[in-house]
């Protein structure tokens, strides 16, 4: 497309001439610069058109040949591994067209940003210097969160640190698939929790055929925004003198637990969610527009706004947990296991960055 692009401005070039050669003399000169003007503006659209596109980011299914070693190092070795020990597994490339160094400065804390896009909890589990230089012993949310580093979120975001049996799932399509997700699955991981009963694992699993979502990931973000026990705002919590649930915690943000409370309350009562079916099914459709819909159709793409929204990048993301994708991606894991269809046909899209160092970036 572009060879023909360049080859329409090689004949403006040749007819120009022949043209020029048929005019008196007078008109030569204003012929020449008009000519002159026409194709450097067209010039400029074609090449501001290439550019364009070259930046586009794109998905490709992985075959086996089409993955480019010297540019994207270290990721055909383990892709292969994961493909040969999944037959059934298939295999996106996401092109994201975006610098790694510049994706990092950007998910990173700085002055200009009043909170964290990534927090970790407050614990001695994780390195000192997975605590951001910034705000480095400030709280965040319910006082229990810190803010991250730019080690932290480099371990965590390089693709290269979740291409193993452990960890994939991060990247795991979030689709409904006929076979690979099961009412017996959903029971396994939510027995003796809120989520537990016959009734309820049904109604999860048709929630994801109707929205056309995996129904474990739907499972597992319940389990992951509610603990086991569930929380007041999946057992019921009174606003404005109604009960009120929000079990997917959406808007639930805030620097103390009433302020994160109340903001969660508020968006529930706005949606006239007064019962936990009516917030389960407003809850997928939340997930679903908001995020499925456009393009962040993964647990690591939800958490990490990768994915190009005209002008928008980084900041569109569902929780600020920087662990959050590898959690659900265990919960997730454990429900297909305990199902037997971990092997079924699924898809796992992989986001390729540029200028990717050689070295997997280190806890």
């Amino acid at each position: 497309m572009n060879i023909e692009k360049y080859i329409k401005i090689d004949k403006l070039n040749k007819n120009k001439k022949n043209i020029i050669k048929s005019m008196p003399l007078k008109y030569k000169i204003i012929a020449i610069i008009i000519l002159a003007i026409i194709i450097a503006l067209v010039t400029m659209t074609i090449i501001k058109a290439i550019k364009i596109e070259q930046s586009k980011q794109k998905y490709e299914l992985y075959d086996g040949t089409n993955l480019d070693k010297e540019k994207y190092p270290g990721f055909k070795e383990l892709i292969d591994n994961l493909q040969s020990n999944h037959p059934n597994w298939t295999f996106t490339l996401f092109y994201t067209k975006l610098d790694w160094e510049e994706v990092i400065a950007n998910e990173g804390h700085s002055d200009t940003r009043k909170n964290p896009l990534n927090l970790i909890p407050d614990s001695s589990k994780y390195p000192d210097d997975w605590k951001c230089e910034i705000d480095k012993d400030k709280s965040f949310d319910n006082g229990t969160w810190l803010c991250a580093s730019d080690k932290a979120i480099r371990h965590q975001m390089d693709p290269r640190n979740i291409l193993n049996d452990d960890n994939i799932f991060q990247f795991a399509e979030l689709k409904y698939t006929e076979g690979a997700q099961t009412v017996e699955g959903i029971k396994s991981l939510t027995e003796d929790s809120f989520l537990a009963g016959d009734s309820i694992a049904e109604a999860l699993l048709q929630a994801g055929q109707n929205a056309n979502l995996d129904a474990y990931f739907i499972t597992s973000r319940l389990i992951q925004e509610q603990g086991r026990s569930g929380t007041v705002l999946s057992k019921g919590y009174e606003y404005n003198g109604m009960t009120v649930y929000n079990p997917f915690n959406i808007r639930a943000t805030g620097n103390s637990r009433e302020e994160i409370l109340q903001n969660a309350a508020q968006y529930a009562y706005e949606q006239g969610w007064d019962s936990l079916e009516k917030a389960l099914i407003g809850g997928v459709d939340f997930v679903k527009t908001g995020y499925i819909n456009v393009g962040q159709n993964t647990l690591y793409l939800q958490k990490f706004d990768v994915v190009k929204l005209g002008d928008t990048l980084y900041t569109h993301q569902y929780m600020q947990n920087l662990l959050a994708p590898e959690s659900e991606a265990s919960n997730m894991r454990e429900i297909y296991e305990a199902s037997g269809t971990v092997d079924t046909s699924l898809n796992f899209i992989i986001p390729l960055y540029e200028n990717l160092p050689e070295e997997v970036s280190e806890y």
